[in-house]
């Protein structure tokens, strides 16, 4: 028997043992939101306005239920920068509708994959509206009908199922962005691990009891910054790209099935990756190619030329490496043996289970849940200096360095003008020097969260960790560690059990470090919004929840968050579209594919067309661009769709035109990275969109267009 028939032999063997009350599903769909006219969520750089499409964001779902109990949860890895409160409301209200009385803000967990290059507008909270576009109602709606949809489609596909967790090493593929940090850890906890990021990736394969394959959802420590604030394509960055690979490993190629319509899912969700990047030539000054200083992150005293890059010869290369490496280590994990999901569970305890509640932050109490002894109180929250410096990964601008408070009068003097902080504020925070008290400021709406979700997920042996937050690679060890030893005691599983971090999860509340990392005011330092001790607060109400869920008790919050999103207001943008100068109609080929190409990648297939608002039509579950192959040479009346824009071999560029001085026009750059596999043969790009007549009187008409390319032959 060969090893693989081996291990899927295996694999059976634990699905045909698992707990037989115990029913999964998975579910995928597209959750692409605006792909132009929007500043990009993440890198806060108001120059990067998306202009195009790399790939497609989609939401990755599993359910998992209980029939002897009748318990069951949602869990979404979600390709956005992170989940934010209006959206998990807006989604248990959406899921509420199609399945009423199923699931609840209790049992759903939805936890962005933080790519830093999809549309900005969907969170709240002021701060983030101004490192983005604003409020972007089109952004929260895509992300909205894509959770959805995910969710119903994994609750449909339950099926009697069983799993399995295996945890290996991942190297060469991160480095840690603040290692002076890192090092302010204590050294003999730092003695205990092998390396100052978290390189273990957990999968967990999920399979039904008749052998079908559904899908893996895995947790990896690293950024995905790959594509750096350059970058104005949409796209779902190095875990994007690993999703991508395994689906099309498990479902086939384009002709055989479409990107994110195949039945077995992939997710790489997120975890511990606050000071994790994936640049991993690290950090160098742009302009003279030495090093960067190491505990500032400057050039000359400035951080705005230090920037980190690699393994590849740029942001492309570098996210296909990355994303390939995560791909095929999850491959070696999934397909080797493995660790039964139900091994040394407890069948009292059931097979899932699910815990949820909201914390009030500032001014909360910590103690050390280890000792009892009291630690101190959260503070309302603040950005440090630190946090206009940005990252190695996204430099920041106006002068401010990591690792050292601004003395530059100007902008708190600026600061100032918002709120002035109180001694006891500078006090709470320090030695954080307060940049922006964004928890003080609430015009016109509040600027930070102040009540945040909690929950914890439980499926037999796995235990999700759900958190708002980019916890460091130390505060997730720390955190991870700690919470399952409350796990374990309060009985809910057993020392065996593999327990996640799921971040940027149900909200978004900045980083979380360690104290001691704090102490050094790095970039992630500054970001920790709620002072010093947000990491041991995060430990002592996870401590609790654990006890709840030990007891069967779900807690009731004092408080809830206030959603305020009613009162937002944001333009849809859409206006009547006018044909492009050179071009007659929409759909019109301006610039055409030349005859024939070789087959590498080198060789790109172009074309140009008459475009209008992609905002029209952002063609969910469908595409803006077919490459087509003949399939019956010599007369062509056959086409074959063998790549589209969900495809990594294509990418479209929206370009902006004026016209008439005062008019706005678009045209479509489709381009076809040929690859060096491709079939010999003829081919053609076909490109879609959708223009709109929007009348002074009356409703607005949408019409769907198509441009067509000449036929190009691929030869060797």
């Amino acid at each position: 028997m060969g090893m693989r028939a081996y291990y899927l032999a295996i694999a059976a063997c634990f699905a045909s043992t698992a707990d037989s009350a115990l029913h999964l599903g998975t579910g995928i769909y597209d959750a692409t939101g605006p792909i132009s006219d929007t500043i990009m969520m993440g890198m806060a750089n108001p120059s990067q306005y998306a202009a195009g499409l790399h790939q497609r964001l989609r939401s990755r779902a599993f359910v998992a239920y209980d029939d002897a109990t009748g318990k069951r949860f949602a869990f979404v890895s979600l390709d956005a920068g992170m989940a934010g409160l209006v959206l998990k409301n807006r989604v248990t209200a959406g899921v509420e509708k199609r399945l009423p009385g199923m699931y609840s803000e209790n049992n759903i967990g939805i936890s962005g994959t933080h790519t830093h290059s999809g549309p900005s507008g969907f969170l709240q909270d002021v701060l983030y509206q101004f490192s983005g576009s604003g409020w972007k109602p089109q952004t929260l709606d895509a992300m909205v009908t894509g959770v959805v949809e995910s969710i119903v489609m994994a609750h449909n596909n339950l099926t009697p199922a069983g799993g399995k967790i295996a945890v290996g090493k991942l190297t060469n593929s991160s480095i840690n962005r603040s290692p002076t940090a890192y090092l302010e850890n204590p050294v003999e906890e730092r003695a205990r691990y092998d390396a100052d990021t978290d390189n273990n990736m957990t999968v967990f394969t999920l399979e039904a009891t008749n052998g079908t394959e559904l899908g893996i959802f895995t947790w990896f420590a690293v950024h995905p910054t790959s594509m750096n604030n350059t970058n104005d394509l949409v796209s779902g960055d190095n875990k994007g790209y690993a999703s991508y690979l395994y689906e099309q490993f498990k479902n086939g190629r384009t002709n055989v099935t479409r990107p994110g319509h195949g039945r077995f899912v992939a997710a790489f969700a997120s975890t511990n990756l606050g000071d994790v990047s994936p640049n991993t030539k690290g950090p160098h000054c742009r302009d003279t190619g030495l090093p960067c200083d190491i505990l500032h992150s400057t050039c000359g005293g400035r951080n705005e030329q230090c920037s980190a890059f690699g393994p590849g010869k740029d942001m492309f290369q570098s996210c296909q490496i990355i994303g390939n490496n995560q791909f095929k280590r999850a491959v070696e994990l999934s397909e080797g043996p493995g660790t039964p999901l139900s091994n040394g569970a407890k069948p009292s305890a059931g097979s899932v289970d699910f815990v949820h509640t909201y914390v009030r932050m500032p001014m909360l109490n910590v103690s050390d849940t280890a000792t009892g002894d009291h630690l101190g109180h959260l503070c309302t929250a603040a950005m440090g200096d630190s946090f206009a410096a940005g990252t190695i990964d996204g430099p920041g601008a106006f002068d401010f360095t990591q690792g050292a408070n601004s003395s530059n009068p100007f902008w708190h003097f600026i600061a100032g003008l918002l709120h002035k902080s109180t001694p006891a504020e500078i006090a709470c925070q320090a030695p954080k020097g307060i940049l922006l008290p964004t928890g003080s400021v609430n015009v016109p709406y509040p600027w930070a969260p102040d009540v945040i979700p909690m929950q914890i997920l439980r499926v037999e042996q796995l235990v999700i960790l759900v958190v708002p937050t980019e916890m460091t690679t130390m505060a997730g060890r720390r955190f991870r560690n700690a919470i399952k030893v409350q796990l374990v005691q309060a009985g809910v599983i057993d020392d065996s059990a593999v327990v996640v971090i799921a971040g940027l999860a149900n909200d978004y509340a900045d980083y979380t470090v360690t104290f001691e990392e704090y102490q050094q005011q790095r970039y992630e330092a500054a970001s920790t919004i709620f002072g010093p001790h947000q990491l041991s607060a995060y430990i002592q109400e996870f401590a609790k929840l654990a006890v709840a869920m030990g007891t069967g008790v779900q807690p009731t919050p004092k408080d809830r968050p206030t959603d305020f999103s009613n009162k937002l207001f944001g333009l849809r943008n859409l206006s009547t579209d006018h044909v492009p100068d050179g071009a007659k109609n929409f759909g019109d080929v301006m610039t055409d594919v030349d005859a024939q190409y070789s087959r590498s990648a080198e060789s790109i297939a172009n074309i140009t067309v008459a475009g209008a608002n992609p905002l029209n039509n952002l063609r969910h579950q469908g595409t803006f661009l077919e490459v087509q192959r003949c399939v019956d040479a010599g007369t062509c009346t056959t086409w074959e769709t063998v790549a589209e824009d969900g495809d990594w071999e294509t990418r479209m560029h929206v370009h902006k035109h004026t016209k008439d001085l005062v008019l706005t026009t678009y045209t479509f750059e489709f381009n076809w990275y040929i690859p060096s596999d491709a079939e010999l043969g003829q081919y053609r790009m076909v490109a879609y969109g959708t223009s709109c007549d929007d009348p002074l009187i009356g409703k607005e008409k949408f019409t769907e267009f198509q441009g067509v390319s000449k036929t190009f032959t691929v030869a060797a």
